[in-house]
């Protein structure tokens, strides 16, 4: 594994494999980045702190994506969930944040809104809106589940279950998180503002305070 990780990153940073291997064990075994790029350039072949700090930062996120991968899949395997297909994605996962988007409708959930609403009997009513055919009309079909019983007394509620269990599913849906991902990236506009009366405590950051 490790093998493997230094060659990606050797590809990744365009440098010779050997001084990525070289580095990554000089760095492994205690070395810091400044004494690398000062005293060992014979060992790195002559690599500067930018090429070194590149290593060691590539190097931890890669370790840190293995080790999540590993617990996914042993995740996944205990659950029994784990076919060839999800396997596949898991091992193929370029970055932690794909790797979450493959296994989230995999993790063990809290008692979120959307699995009080399933217990109400409301995902069927969630899949015929889900499915957008013009010839339903969700109110009429939202009738067929009121169950006082279940706390579903009223149409609102009933299609509120309904919201926030088609909310769940676009949430953990990793192809959509990915476009949205995209889009904020390519799209974003972020803004900040001073909160009230904390002038004195975030004087340091006033360039900030209307940005």
């Amino acid at each position: 594994m490790q093998e493997s990780l230094l060659e990606r990153i050797s590809k990744e940073l365009a440098l010779p494999v050997g001084k990525v291997k070289a580095t990554a064990a000089l760095l492994d075994a205690g070395a810091t980045v400044p004494f690398l790029a000062r005293y060992r350039k014979e060992a790195t072949g002559g690599l500067d702190e930018v090429a070194i700090i590149s290593i060691r930062d590539r190097l931890e996120k890669l370790r840190e994506l293995e080790k999540r991968r590993k617990a996914i899949l042993s995740s996944l395997e205990e659950q029994g969930k784990l076919t060839d297909e999800l396997k596949a994605a898991v091992l193929s996962a370029p970055t932690l944040a794909v790797l979450e988007d493959i296994y989230l409708p995999y993790r063990p959930k809290r008692r979120t809104r959307a699995v009080i609403a399933r217990e109400k009997g409301l995902e069927p009513l969630a899949r015929t809106i889900f499915d957008q055919q013009d010839t339903v009309d969700p109110e009429r079909e939202a009738e067929r589940f009121l169950d006082p019983e279940k706390g579903v007394s009223t149409v609102e509620q009933a299609l509120s279950g309904a919201r926030d269990i088609i909310a769940e599913w676009v949430n953990e849906n990793a192809e959509a998180r990915s476009d949205l991902r995209t889009l904020y990236e390519k799209k974003a506009l972020v803004k900040s503002h001073l909160a009230p009366g904390k002038e004195k405590e975030a004087a340091k950051y006033k360039d900030y305070f209307e940005w």
